[in-house]
């Protein structure tokens, strides 16, 4: 069992952010890399490239490889430390930047429009090759243990590797903290924590996992439940509709779930988007 120190904890908690851990050895680390390549395959494209950008996300839901890391206690004991024995994952993410490419992910907030509360959200960033500074890794600020809601404007950002090219709006004294990390190293934030990352100046291309863990206790704003998959402990408050881990790759039953997962997701997301609008206005 590998869980945090209290010096861990601490850090976490006051900053929002901890990095690096250890996760993969080689031969986890090439088995999910042909899990990536299979999948590329499979779409016909590579996935920041395919023609159905819903195969970026919540791929726990259809490639076992991927449920297996969301299940694994490598990297559920630390979350453990920080949100307790009952986890679920709500959203999985491909985050990816090819040699050279200008994409870039501006200051933000995982949180802000995933639509639940209390917005107490650990996000996972598993490196599934090198994440160096000049592969554009991910910076974090620290909220000084005050974490709190900022202001935010969609589609703003060229180049955004997030979907809704998000950024905030208000001031910020910008004097972050870079978190590269080696393949098979991952890292941990609150979904409060302000993140940003660079364009990929390296000429390998950068490959990183996001997953986002909550605690079942957490409730969704609109009255359609929102869904995630528990993979740890169990849900005592029944606030989503719970997703099956997937035991074959990519086969009708697990498409099928995923379709739900990610409309279900897309709906949410809109309307949070909306509501952050009006509520900053």
């Amino acid at each position: 069992m590998t869980s945090l120190t209290n010096e861990q904890v601490n850090f976490f908690n006051h900053n929002g952010f901890l990095s690096p851990i250890d996760l993969l050895l080689p031969e986890e680390l090439k088995r999910c890399q042909e899990g990536l390549l299979r999948f590329e395959d499979w779409l016909g494209a590579p996935v920041n490239h395919a023609k159905d950008f819903n195969f970026r996300s919540m791929n726990h839901c259809c490639l076992p490889w991927i449920a297996d890391l969301a299940h694994d206690p490598r990297i559920l004991d630390p979350i453990e430390a920080l949100i307790g024995p009952d986890i679920m994952i709500y959203t999985s993410t491909f985050f990816i930047k090819d040699p050279g490419s200008p994409a870039i992910t501006a200051w933000h907030q995982d949180s802000t429009y995933y639509g639940l509360t209390p917005p107490e959200e650990v996000t996972v960033w598993i490196a599934l090759t090198n994440a160096s500074e000049e592969a554009g890794c991910l910076e974090a600020l620290t909220f000084n243990g005050r974490p709190s809601q900022m202001r935010h404007a969609v589609h703003v950002v060229e180049h955004s590797v997030n979907r809704a090219a998000q950024s905030i709006t208000d001031n910020l004294k910008v004097d972050g903290t870079l978190m590269p990390l080696e393949a098979g190293q991952f890292s941990m934030h609150h979904g409060l924590c302000l993140h940003r990352s660079a364009p990929n100046r390296s000429s390998e291309r950068r490959v990183g996992l996001g997953m986002n863990f909550i605690s079942p206790s957490l409730r969704g704003k609109l009255p359609e439940k929102p869904c995630a998959m528990l993979v740890r402990g169990e849900d005592r408050f029944g606030n989503f509709e719970h997703l099956p881990r997937p035991q074959v790759e990519l086969d009708a039953a697990s498409l099928v779930v995923h379709k739900r997962a990610i409309e279900r997701y897309a709906r949410n997301y809109r309307e949070e988007e909306s509501r952050h609008s009006q509520e900053f206005a």
